[in-house]
C-alpha cells in the first residue's frame, strides 16, 4: 500500500489540483535553504556553486524530454509559463490570429480573451465534443483560413482528463506553418514526451502537479524560436525571463520529474486500477452516475474521474464531502472560489441543474484501496442521492 505521512485529510482525491511533495523531492532541496544560499548571477564561488546547480537541473529535466538544455525557461509555475507562450508569441513572432479550444485552463483562455479585447488578435474557438475532444477538421479549416496562427490546445484537460492527439495536432499546424502551444501541465509525469521528435512549439509545466514544490515550473521553447520577454529586469533565463531563480524549488522540481519519469509505469498502473474500481464501486452503489467526458481509459489521464451523481444534488456537496474528510474538486482549483459552474461541463454538454452533482476525484500515488470505502460511505451518508 502507498502511504504518506504528509495528508493532514483522511482521504484526498484532488491531486489534479495540487499533489504532496514527495520526501525524496524535500530531502534534495534541503541544502539549498541554508547551506547553497548563493545568487546564480554572482560570479564567485558561492554564485558559481549555484549555478551549476541550477544548470544540473536543467540538464536533467532536459534528459526526461529528450531536447537540449536551452530550450526550457524555469519560471513560476503553468499559469506564468502559458502567458509568456501566448504574449510572447504575439508580441515577438508577429501573431495575429490565435485558435484554441474553450475548455481551455483559464490561464490560457483569459490572456487569449484580453489580447482579442485589445484588438491585438483575432480569435477561433474549436468545436469541442461530449467526450471533450476537437474536431480535428474543425483545426484544419480554422486553418485553412488563418495560417501561421498561434493554435494554443491542451494536451490533458484539467478538469475531465481527455487526452489530445498533440502529434496529430501538432503535423496539422506544420501544414500551415502555425505555431503549436500546448498546456502540458496535467500530463507531464503521467504521460512520457519525446520533445525531439514531437511536432510542438512550446509546452508548459508546473512541478506541483508531480510531487514537487509549489511555484515553479518550465516552459520548453523550441530551438530557433525567439519569443518576447513580459517583463524586464535582470538577464537571468537568457532575458526571457528576467529574476533571481528560485533554486531551491528548481533543484525539487528536477527531482521529482525524474522520479516521475522513472516511476511513471508503476504510478500509471495503480491510479488506474484504483480508478477502474471506485467507477465499479460508484455504479453499483449509485444507479445513473456518468462519467463526464473521455470514457475510454486510454483517452483520459491516469487516476483521474469526473462524475456526475445521481438525484436532486445539493450545492454543498462538496463541503460536506469535506466535512466527512474527504478532499474533491467540482473542476479548477484555480476557480474553485467561483460562483458560477464549471466552463469545461457546460461546454462538453453538462446541464447546469446536473453541475452541483459533479464532482472531479483524482487519485494519487499514496491513495489507497481504504479510501474507495472512506469515499463510497461519505457519499451514503450525505443522503444527497435518490438512489434506486
Amino acid at each position: 500500500m502507498l502511504t504518506s505521512n504528509q495528508i493532514p485529510m483522511s482521504v484526498y482525491l484532488d491531486n489534479a489540483a495540487s499533489t504532496p511533495m514527495d520526501p525524496r523531492v524535500f530531502e534534495e532541496m534541503k541544502p539549498f535553504f541554508l547551506n547553497q544560499f548563493g545568487n546564480p548571477s554572482s560570479t564567485h564561488a558561492y554564485g558559481r556553486e549555484l549555478r551549476n546547480a541550477l544548470e544540473n537541473a536543467r540538464r536533467r529535466i532536459a534528459k526526461c524530454l529528450n531536447v537540449r538544455p536551452l530550450t526550457l525557461f524555469f519560471t513560476s509555475g503553468g499559469t506564468e509559463s502559458d502567458n509568456l507562450a501566448i504574449l510572447g508569441a504575439v508580441n515577438g513572432l508577429g501573431v495575429k490570429h490565435i485558435i484554441s479550444s474553450p475548455i481551455e485552463h483559464h490561464a490560457v483562455t483569459h490572456p487569449i480573451e484580453k489580447l482579442e479585447k485589445e484588438g491585438r488578435v483575432t480569435v477561433s474557438w474549436l468545436k469541442v465534443g461530449a467526450n471533450g475532444q476537437i474536431d480535428l477538421d474543425d483545426l484544419r479549416q480554422e486553418l485553412e483560413a488563418h495560417p501561421n496562427s498561434l493554435v494554443s490546445l491542451m494536451h490533458a484537460n484539467n478538469e475531465i482528463g481527455t487526452i489530445y492527439d498533440i502529434e496529430a495536432i501538432g503535423n496539422i499546424c506544420r501544414e500551415y506553418n502555425a505555431y503549436y502551444h500546448s498546456d502540458t501541465v496535467q500530463s507531464l509525469g503521467k504521460v512520457a514526451l519525446d520533445l525531439d521528435t514531437l511536432p510542438v512549439d512550446f509546452i508548459t509545466a508546473s512541478a506541483h502537479k508531480f510531487y514537487g514544490p509549489k511555484g515553479v515550473g518550465f516552459l520548453y521553447v523550441r530551438k530557433g524560436i525567439a519569443l518576447a520577454p513580459q517583463f524586464t529586469g535582470g538577464g537571468q533565463e537568457r532575458d526571457l525571463r528576467p529574476g533571481t531563480e528560485n533554486i531551491p524549488a528548481i533543484i525539487g522540481m528536477a527531482k521529482a520529474f525524474e522520479l516521475a519519469h522513472e516511476e511513471m509505469e508503476a504510478r500509471n498502473e495503480h491510479m488506474n486500477n484504483l480508478k477502474i474500481r471506485f467507477w465499479e464501486m460508484l455504479q453499483t452503489e449509485f444507479p445513473g452516475v456518468k462519467i463526464n467526458g473521455e470514457t475510454d481509459p486510454s483517452k483520459c489521464i491516469p487516476g483521474l474521474i469526473n462524475i456526475t451523481l445521481p438525484g436532486e444534488g445539493d450545492p454543498m456537496i462538496l463541503f460536506n464531502l469535506d466535512l466527512a474528510g474527504v478532499a474533491a474538486s467540482g473542476g479548477s482549483a484555480c476557480s474553485s472560489g467561483a460562483v458560477m459552474g464549471s466552463h469545461v461541463l457546460h461546454h462538453i454538454g453538462v446541464q447546469s441543474d446536473e453541475m452541483p452533482r459533479s464532482v472531479r476525484f483524482s487519485f494519487g500515488k499514496f491513495s489507497s484501496e481504504e479510501d474507495l470505502e472512506v469515499v463510497k460511505n461519505s457519499l451514503k451518508s450525505l443522503n444527497l442521492l435518490q438512489v434506486s
